[in-house]
């Protein structure tokens, strides 16, 4: 990614997303982007749909957003190097060029199909020169004849220079005919200056390999490269002296031989920017690998990347309390709010947009915004907006909706092409066909946490249009409070059961001080039938739920 690249900007409501939270997210998204301010706006979703919703998006043929869980800022938020990998069968010289070319310390070593195999650092290679007192070194690191050929600058008379020196070691010809028989095995490797009787020496004892030092093809007696060819010896010429050419040698070793093949520190494309810089600072390498999510090598990032990231950057829509927020919003960079509920606890950098109203729903918000700048709505959209306005206010049953909700719903209906009861009743069954559901997937369908002072408490809403669908799902969520109590650390947890048609709610509850605060926040209302609370005319948690609840843990404070 270019770093100068304009970033995307995401337009996401909260966890656990009603149908208001998908479609103002969608529709704001596609409001955004008819301004021509030249930015990409992209609506996504913290959490899975809901029936409810999924049903909405198949009946208006509307895409589903991608889910995302995390908008902390990641290795993909940053600009890093992304140079090639190199193949573990490279020479030290060529591997050492190649990290002076492109100015770097470390390299990744990889396969032909992008797994990272280890690093080279231009430390291994140092060391890897001070180090080398074994004359057997190369052919233990199994040293092919083409990484000699090309540290040499040499040129091959004999033999096949895809082979590979495995046996023997490096010796110089050097001294008497006698001295160099005896220095001399079959199968070494042997350094010789360009004198015929010498070179023929060597080739009696059977090497695996010569090279011809201080020559070029053209000096070459043609009866040597017979010879060479008759014992399928390796037979190369290269100009350099004898000397520079034993100093070079070492230098054709494959990178495999010294890299660093375990233990090493790689990141992936989705780690956190704040999780790498506190690895970083553990270790001195300054070049780290970077994999992505088959754990292919892609390239390389340094502390002077993390320098520069880049924020993602964000609009929350039906929303602004940070518990209800995905993951990581603390370091996202938020540009607008569009909401409908209480004040919460986010904070930004900066002053930004944000409009909250007192409506039933956060896509009238959105509604009224289209006719400000009197941009039209697309069927399809206008589908989506009225689906949230029927289902956040139970279609203008919730004492949330106001005449704004239920005139933008009859103008969306219209351009939607729909009728407003068949449209609320299906939205409704789908939303409460519990068929195969656990405990679990139904409390966090719609579960938003709240808080007041030191004390925290969730609420889940669970609809429907019947009083025998809520029947068939009460025991079981009633057990599993104790468990969503304890696994989000909650002092209080609810559940209404609401019933869309009588306009009434059962209400469930877990926690120590849970009774005692229902009957101090609904003194009035609360009805006990057969063992069971009710709160007859309360369909809302955001107007007629949380706000008793926050004021009767005030008066117990």
């Amino acid at each position: 990614m270019d770093h100068r690249e304009k970033k995307p900007v995401w337009v996401i409501g909260h966890k656990n997303p009603d149908t208001d939270s998908i479609c103002a997210a969608i529709s704001y998204a596609y409001f955004k982007s008819q301004l021509g301010d030249d930015q990409t706006y992209i609506p996504k979703k913290a959490g899975k749909l809901n029936g409810e919703s999924r049903y909405v998006l198949d009946r208006f043929s509307v895409p589903e957003p991608e889910t995302v869980t995390d908008v902390s800022t990641q290795l993909k938020d940053l600009s890093f190097r992304r140079n090639a990998g190199i193949d573990s069968h490279y020479s030290l010289k060529k591997a050492w060029s190649l990290m002076r070319r492109l100015d770097v310390v470390t390299m990744p070593v990889v396969t032909r199909d992008g797994f990272l195999e280890g690093i080279i650092s231009n430390s291994d290679i140092a060391y890897s020169y001070m180090d080398v007192i074994d004359n057997r070194i190369l052919s233990r690191a199994r040293t092919q004849y083409l990484n000699i050929l090309e540290t040499l600058n040499g040129t091959i008379l004999s033999g096949n220079d895809h082979a590979y020196f495995i046996k023997g070691k490096v010796v110089m010809a050097a001294g008497s005919e006698e001295r160099v028989r005896q220095d001399i095995q079959a199968d070494d490797l042997v350094i010789v200056g360009n004198i015929h009787d010498r070179i023929q020496t060597v080739l009696e004892q059977n090497p695996s390999c010569v090279v011809i030092t201080g020559s070029s093809k053209e000096n070459i007696d043609p009866d040597v490269i017979l010879m060479a060819g008759a014992i399928q010896c390796v037979l190369i010429v290269t100009e350099f002296d004898s000397f520079t050419t034993a100093r070079l040698i070492n230098q054709s070793m494959p990178i495999r031989s010294v890299m660093t093949k375990d233990h090493f520190i790689s990141f992936d494309l989705d780690d956190r920017v704040d999780d790498v810089q506190e690895q970083m600072s553990k270790v001195r390498h300054r070049d780290f690998p970077v994999l992505d999510q088959q754990h292919r090598y892609i390239g390389m990032v340094s502390r002077r990347n993390l320098l520069d990231a880049q924020k993602k950057k964000i609009i929350l829509v039906d929303h602004n309390e940070k518990s209800q927020a995905v993951d990581g919003i603390e370091e996202a960079e938020i540009l607008e709010i569009i909401d409908h509920h209480r004040l919460g606890s986010l904070e930004t950098m900066q002053p930004i947009y944000f409009r909250n109203q007192p409506l039933g729903c956060t896509n009238t918000i959105i509604y009224y915004m289209f006719q400000e700048k009197e941009i039209p709505i697309p069927q399809k959209i206008a589908g989506i907006m009225l689906s949230a306005i029927l289902s956040d206010t139970l279609m203008f049953r919730s004492p949330t909706c106001t005449p704004m909700d239920e005139a933008a719903a009859r103008a969306l209906a219209e351009i939607a092409d729909v009728d407003i009861e068949e449209l609320a009743v299906a939205m409704f069954e789908a939303g409460s066909d519990f068929t195969g559901k656990t405990p679990e997937q139904i409390v966090y369908t719609d579960f938003k946490i709240f808080y007041s002072g030191e004390v925290s408490f969730g609420v889940s809403q669970v609809s429907a249009p019947t009083t025998r669908q809520l029947d068939s799902i009460r025991d079981g969520l009633s057990s599993y409070l104790k468990t969503v109590q304890a696994d989000k650390n909650l002092d209080m947890v609810f559940v209404m059961l609401t019933n869309i048609l009588e306009e009434n709610s059962e209400l469930l509850y877990a926690g120590n001080d849970a009774e005692r605060i229902i009957q101090s926040a609904f003194s009035d209302q609360l009805e006990n039938r057969n063992g069971r609370i009710y709160l007859p005319g309360v369909v809302s948690r955001k107007k007629q739920m949380v706000p008793p609840i926050i004021e009767a843990i005030q008066r117990e404070e």
